[in-house]
């Protein structure tokens, strides 16, 4: 077991090394390059080449003009899927085209690729934009052999800004200032998180020295064709925050709550001195009574003791010897009595006359409210949403950090955490139930597929999958989850938080793993 956590560790360093993973990084994953081969009598005639995006693990968008070929001779024209990543390239099929708007949707079988999410607003004036493609006077000028052409290698990237809406024949576009040129036909047009905004199809002319434009198929437009292709997409509503941005609402909020913690700190030290000062005020209020009932006790009998000598004495003169006798013990029984009430009166020391405090006071109290079955609202301003749904999660969250009476949460401090590593999807989820405040937090990875494997093999050690009651096992998945978390990229894709409270009686709507 130590031998296996020791080269969990290994592994984890040796993979911290890769670079933080950023949203354009991500979404260039999903990025191919089209090419179309026309074959007549087993002779290549015609060969195009474009780009396009996955919208789902094996169907890709592109341009209508892209495939036209394919599409108006199917027998004669073979259509490529080059990922960017790996080592091969794939057949595709054409399954929907609409030539008005200038799109198509190809389907194809061999790898899985990460879909890309559409944005369904809108971008702001002058807002920086990035384009994704296989701009084809690049190949011509870097291009060794035909082959290249069918090797994978990431797309180019270029920024440019939103210049306006426009209609091209019929169509909705936009206007953007990104250099693009033919090649990147079918490429997406993202915001800075890496959300699609448009489908790149066009430039302008620049004649005379005029500034070049590039067109890209509006993202309605893109949404229009995929419902009536009956083609499920990802939507993402809720405007870029950049991960600059995000990080420094995090710091501000961590800072907040900093602030704010000193302040409780210290209005409840001031409440407990004002609290003690009171204490003590009474105590010393009731010693001081206390201390004068044991003192004028003491006098009294001290007089009655005294009295009782004189009565023996004047008996005693009486020749009433057994009297005297008996009155004079007495007398000397209250004179003790005296001493003694005199000598335990309370005295003046204030850490003996405070009251000891309950037996309960400083022992903290298991919070019932977190456990059972929650409904999680996400929490938009302390979130960073860039390919997720924010419907809301329901969980059922055991004291022994079982979560949803399935999947075993590892203890991380006073936190549960469990890093979710997919067989096929390329997100690695770190998600997070905090008890004391009642947050789950879902931080998703979107990784290269070289960073999914060496995760994937960082996962094949942890033994522990369903919920255990067995604390040596426990132990060993929180340091195997530690493990993998080191190894994690230092910045994450997406945050979404959620705020947690007991769900209503009912059927759940929708389960976090």
């Amino acid at each position: 077991m130590v031998r296996r956590l020791l080269m969990l560790v290994v592994l984890a360093l040796a993979w911290a090394a890769p670079a933080r993973a950023d949203d354009i990084s991500a979404s260039a994953r999903g990025v191919v390059r089209i090419v179309t081969i026309a074959v007549v009598d087993d002779e290549v005639v015609g060969f195009g080449h474009g780009s396009g995006f996955a919208v789902a693990p094996n169907r890709i968008v592109t341009n209508a003009h892209v495939v036209e070929l394919a599409d108006r001779y199917p027998g004669n024209v073979v259509i490529g899927i080059v990922p960017s990543e790996g080592d091969k390239s794939y057949q595709g099929k054409l399954i929907a085209i609409d030539q008005q708007r200038d799109l198509a949707l190809i389907e194809f079988t061999g790898v899985r690729l990460p879909p890309l999410t559409l944005y369904t607003g809108a971008p702001g004036d002058g807002e920086a934009l990035i384009a994704l493609g296989y701009p084809g006077n690049v190949d011509l000028a870097t291009a060794r052999s035909a082959a290249d052409f069918i090797n994978p290698q990431s797309p180019v990237r270029s920024q440019g800004g939103f210049a306006g809406t426009r209609t091209l024949q019929g169509t909705s576009v936009l206007l953007h200032t990104a250099n693009i040129a033919r090649g990147n036909s079918g490429g997406p047009l993202l915001d800075r998180c890496g959300r699609v905004l448009g489908v790149n199809s066009a430039i302008t002319r620049a004649d005379e020295g005029d500034s070049t434009f590039a067109f890209a198929i509006a993202g309605n437009e893109l949404a229009a064709f995929l419902q009536g292709a009956k083609q499920p997409f990802a939507t993402v509503s809720v405007p870029c925050t950049s991960i600059e941005e995000q990080l420094a609402q995090e710091r501000n909020a961590d800072e907040k709550t900093r602030l704010d913690a000193e302040a409780r700190a210290r209005a409840d030290a001031a409440k407990s001195a004002s609290e003690r000062e009171d204490a003590l005020s009474q105590a010393r209020a009731r010693n001081i009574i206390a201390r004068e009932n044991h003192m004028a006790g003491a006098g009294l009998l001290l007089v009655l003791g005294a009295l009782a000598l004189g009565g023996a004495g004047l008996l005693l003169s009486r020749d009433r010897r057994r009297e005297a006798i008996w009155v004079a013990a007495g007398g000397g029984v209250l004179m003790l009595a005296a001493v003694v009430l005199f000598l335990t009166r309370p005295g003046f020391d204030e850490s003996h006359i405070l009251p000891m405090p309950k037996a309960n006071a400083g022992v903290a109290v298991p919070d019932q409210m977190a456990l059972g079955r929650m409904t999680c609202t996400l929490v938009p301003e302390r979130s960073r949403i860039t390919i997720s749904n924010i419907d809301k999660v329901e969980l059922d969250i055991g004291a022994d950090g079982c979560i949803n009476g399935r999947t075993q949460y590892a203890e991380s401090g006073t936190l549960w955490q469990r890093i979710l590593v997919p067989d096929q999807d390329q997100t690695v989820s770190v998600l997070v139930y905090d008890p004391a405040t009642r947050t789950y937090t879902s931080t998703r990875y979107l990784l290269s597929s070289e960073q999914m494997a060496k995760a994937r093999q960082l996962r094949s050690g942890v033994e522990l999958k369903t919920c255990s009651a067995d604390q040596a096992a426990r132990a060993n998945l929180a340091a195997q989850q530690q493990a993998l978390r080191a190894a994690l990229p230092p910045v994450y894709n997406e945050k979404l938080v959620y705020s947690c409270s007991p769900a209503p009686s009912g059927p759940p709507t929708a389960a976090a793993k």
